[in-house]
């Protein structure tokens, strides 16, 4: 049996050497299955690629591919999960924050007829409160309006089987937010707990505005709900135009008061500007997002593929 690790990476010179051998000290513990380890060079501007070079010379069982620019680290993953040949597929961060120590435990539940074992963070260490908070939210929002319930705690770090890879690819979406196609694919899921380590070099590339992105693409991607919230704001300010409306009618015709106040009158008008706005930016949203889909383009474009013996799929 083969046992595929995909590791995506942007900007990662300073801890891609001592991931390599924490993931080759913890794969090789499993005596009875071959791996191979699939970097994926995100657009790097520093000299991740050249040292991924030096990797994919030294050991055949590395494999590297090569974007032309930065296409995104979901994007990534599927370029490594549209090249992996294994029998099982391994997730797993360059930064040494998920354990590769893990992986033997997760390969474990999987012989044990799991098809997905997913890591589920137990302490996370290095990260500021805000990041901890948000992402408590974040997870509990998107169960709420979702159809999907994706598990609370989760990154990307996690073990599929090739059953579950191949549904994978076969959703061709261009947002993609992978954790949560995982979740809505179904299959027999189990966690595996463990404890998150700091950052042992570099900086993080997930800002809070690239979390804000990859928050919207996974909320529009399985939920409507945005959608239902302006018809429903909608539907309340057009109720309480009718109140006012009702309001001026009953002064004017058994009062002869006009009625006065250019306050109000200037307040329900930006509101109702305001809530106009806000709904045509969200039907903006999923409609910008249609847009990107039906053009067709490739999810992402190779500058180079090194280590693969047979012929690859082009970047889709």
């Amino acid at each position: 049996m083969l046992l595929s690790v995909i590791v995506p990476c942007l900007n990662e010179e300073e801890v891609i050497d001592g991931t390599h051998r924490h993931l080759v000290e913890a794969l090789s513990c499993l005596t009875d299955m071959d791996f191979e380890i699939i970097y994926i060079d995100d657009g790097s501007r520093d000299n991740t690629g050249n040292l991924l070079k030096m990797l994919q010379a030294a050991d055949e069982r590395v494999k590297v591919i090569r974007f032309s620019r930065n296409f995104g680290q979901q994007i990534a993953i599927t370029a490594g999960l549209e090249h992996a040949a294994g029998d099982a597929v391994v997730l797993i961060d360059a930064d040494l924050q998920d354990p590769p120590e893990v992986i033997p435990d997760m390969v474990t539940r999987w012989r044990e007829g799991f098809q997905v074992v997913y890591g589920r963070r137990t302490h996370r260490p290095g990260e500021t409160r805000l990041k901890l908070w948000t992402a408590k939210l974040f997870y509990r929002l998107i169960n709420k309006l979702s159809e999907v319930t994706m598990p609370l705690d989760t990154g990307e770090f996690r073990l599929m089987d090739r059953q579950v890879v191949n549904a994978l690819l076969d959703m061709p979406e261009r947002y993609r937010f992978i954790r949560g196609m995982v979740s809505w694919a179904g299959f027999s899921q189990v966690a595996v707990p463990y404890e998150r380590v700091a950052r042992q070099a570099g900086q993080t590339k997930y800002s809070y505005l690239k979390m804000l992105g990859l928050a919207l693409d996974a909320i529009i991607s399985f939920s409507i709900a945005p959608l239902k919230v302006a018809a429903w704001v909608g539907f309340l300010a057009s109720g309480l135009a009718l109140v006012g409306i009702v309001y001026a009618l009953v002064l004017r015709v058994f009062t002869n008061i006009w009625v006065p106040g250019w306050t109000l009158l200037f307040i329900v008008i930006l509101f109702l500007g305001g809530v106009q706005l806000i709904s045509l930016g969200i039907i903006g949203e999923y409609v910008g997002r249609t847009y990107g889909e039906v053009k067709m383009r490739p999810l992402y474009v190779v500058l180079e593929r090194l280590g693969f013996k047979d012929v690859q799929p082009p970047g889709k």
